[in-house]
């Protein structure tokens, strides 16, 4: 056996080593407190590299009429709804003459890129600018990732094998909740209209709700709810008996509870959307139920259809169907995406349809587009003369290319079958541009500097059973910052001749936004149609709306809807008063998967 390991210092005497004066206690206090300030000075430097790698600014790489494409996405942070300043260096290139020209809201996000709406700005965004992110949103994110840090949540190791004992141990241990996990921001309000007609007298109360949501993995789930609705709870004296401009506009908005897990199969939505694969269906009141298999998802929808947009509008129509989608590719390169499926339609529960559609679409970055969707319905004996069959009742293809970030171009083939049912009312709100336009027509949309833009579209008809082709066009411009000021305006003309009737419109829309307390929108326009689904021919209307945010949290909205035609002739003005809402309630101890 081995023995004591002796000193050779000659200055030890019976093996023991004599003590030496930097080995007392004192020093030794004196050491361990170096020792825990080296210790602390790395865990800072530690903590600071952690802190540093909170992005706060972001490069922009591509910018459209109204939006703008960041470097940068959820892997560093951004989410929808943020709002970013956007600034530009001194043409010297000095980082502390950064200069303040816009500000935008995030509207999607990436994993490595994200998009937002340009909510104002004093000169034109270009790419090189840079993208700012709000104090509070750094504090936020600051706060977050204190809060993990806080947590202490053990290390979760993985396994090639499978050890029942060690897997019941690794389901158990806590994972850090998602940013996004239990994130609920939006708006509740009441409002309260009164519709009248000034040629009549007759007029009515009316009390509604308005409803904006961003929920995102609620209860630590994959459900999530967004979307927009105003509705009416409460009519009185409601003898008009009419719905109005603004009651169809409200109609094209969504509010949906969805699943989506990137770990599983499933695939569900419920509520006012659309089916994400097969958008040409418009709007269903009802739901979708999907699974992947690789590339490919199988799925079921069913529901009514309340879109006043669609092309073969009737809100009592019923419509269920399955369908196949195979989608791949990046947004950053080539993708594309292929939707098969066959639907059946009743209209008060009596037979309507049955169709088959199919939905295509194949992209490059934001270079070159190309989508298409047709319909095409089967048609029994006793509905084709005796004989059963398949017939095209709807297609339309476009085309479209952008070589370059000031101009796009664009080509596309529109045929109906049958006539259009879209309701007429809203011809001159720009809500139905795709479908006044039946043949071929090619369009350009030129960016000028200055936030001005130039756009124009020319076609000649060939409906079936025309003795003779004609012209129609559209045109018009957008002014995104007048004068300085921060309106925004969009006007137009198109004259058009379809298989629902021939016809112009003018529209003129103006906007403006003040930060986040206070914005507006006026909309006016004048139509005249000469068709045979409606005894209208000459329209006019004005439609405004204005909201005032109040002590960070009220919303106050003032509106009217002044409508002048033969057949509708009214007004309706409305208040409402809201309550905006935004917060995050982290889940702790709790698994995630």
């Amino acid at each position: 056996m081995r023995g004591p390991v002796m000193s050779h210092d000659p200055c030890a005497q019976g093996g023991v080593q004599a003590p030496r004066p930097w080995a007392s206690g004192s020093n030794n206090i004196i050491w361990q407190i170096l020792l825990a300030w080296v210790v602390s000075l790395a865990a800072g430097m530690y903590a600071n590299a952690d802190e540093a790698k909170i992005q706060t600014t972001f490069p922009v790489k591509y910018v459209t009429a109204d939006s703008v494409y960041l470097e940068g996405g959820s892997n560093v942070g951004l989410t929808q709804g943020q709002k970013l300043t956007v600034q530009r260096r001194s043409p010297d290139g000095g980082q502390a003459e950064l200069k303040v020209i816009g500000k935008i809201e995030i509207e999607a996000v990436a994993s490595v890129s994200a998009v937002g709406k340009i909510v104002s700005s004093d000169s034109q965004i270009v790419a090189g600018d840079v993208a700012c992110l709000s104090p509070e949103d750094v504090a936020k994110l600051k706060a977050a990732q204190s809060s993990e840090d806080a947590a202490k949540y053990p290390q979760v190791a993985s396994f090639t094998s499978g050890d029942p004992p060690d897997q019941e141990t690794r389901d158990s241990l806590p994972r850090p909740p998602s940013p996004e996990v239990n994130h609920i921001r939006g708006r509740i309000g009441f409002d309260y209209s009164n519709l009248s007609s000034p040629s009549s007298g007759i007029g009515s109360l009316q009390y509604g709700y308005t409803i904006r949501v961003e929920a995102t993995r609620l209860g630590g789930t994959f459900w999530s709810i967004s979307g927009f609705q105003r509705g009416r709870v409460y009519s009185q004296n409601d003898t008009l008996q009419q719905s109005t401009l603004r009651d169809l506009i409200n109609r094209t908005y969504h509010l949906s509870l969805s699943y989506n897990n990137p770990e599983s199969r499933w695939v569900a939505g419920i509520g006012r959307l659309y089916v994400p694969w097969a958008s040409s269906l418009s709007t269903l009141d009802g739901f979708y139920l999907g699974r992947r298999h690789g590339i490919a998802t199988i799925g079921l929808f069913g529901g009514t259809t309340p879109d006043p947009t669609s092309w073969n509008y009737n809100r009592h129509r019923q419509m269920a169907g399955t369908f196949v989608n195979f989608a791949g590719g990046s947004f950053d390169s080539w993708r594309y995406s292929t939707t098969s499926g066959f639907a059946v339609s009743r209209i008060s529960w009596h037979p309507d349809r049955q169709f088959g559609f199919f939905e295509n679409g194949i992209f490059y970055k934001h270079y070159l587009s190309v989508y298409s969707d047709i319909e095409t319905d089967f048609r029994n004996a006793s509905q084709n003369a005796g004989q059963s069959g398949f017939t095209f009742s709807r297609s339309y293809l476009t085309v479209r290319l952008q070589p370059h970030k000031i101009i796009s171009f664009d080509v596309s083939e529109n045929y109906f079958r049958n006539i259009p049912t879209f309701d007429p009312q809203l011809i001159g709100t720009g809500l139905l541009d795709q479908f006044l336009f039946q043949g071929v027509s090619g369009g350009v949309r030129l960016e000028l500097p200055f936030r001005v833009g130039l756009y124009s579209n020319l076609g000649r008809s060939s409906r079936s059973g025309d003795t003779k082709t004609s012209w129609n066009y559209l045109y018009g411009a957008t002014v995104g910052n007048i004068f300085r000021t921060g309106v925004r305006a969009d006007v137009r003309y198109s004259k058009f001749d379809s298989s629902f009737g021939q016809g112009n419109y003018r529209s003129l829309l103006v906007s403006r936004e003040i930060g986040e307390g206070f914005r507006f929108d006026l909309q006016a326009g004048q139509e005249e149609v000469i068709s045979t689904v409606t005894s209208q021919t000459r329209a006019r209307f004005l439609n405004g709306n204005a909201e005032w945010l109040l002590r960070g949290r009220y919303v106050l909205g003032l509106g009217i809807t002044a409508y002048r035609g033969q057949v509708q002739d009214y007004n309706q003005y409305y208040i409402s008063l809201g309550y905006r809402f935004d917060f995050h309630h982290v889940i702790r101890a709790q698994s995630i998967h």
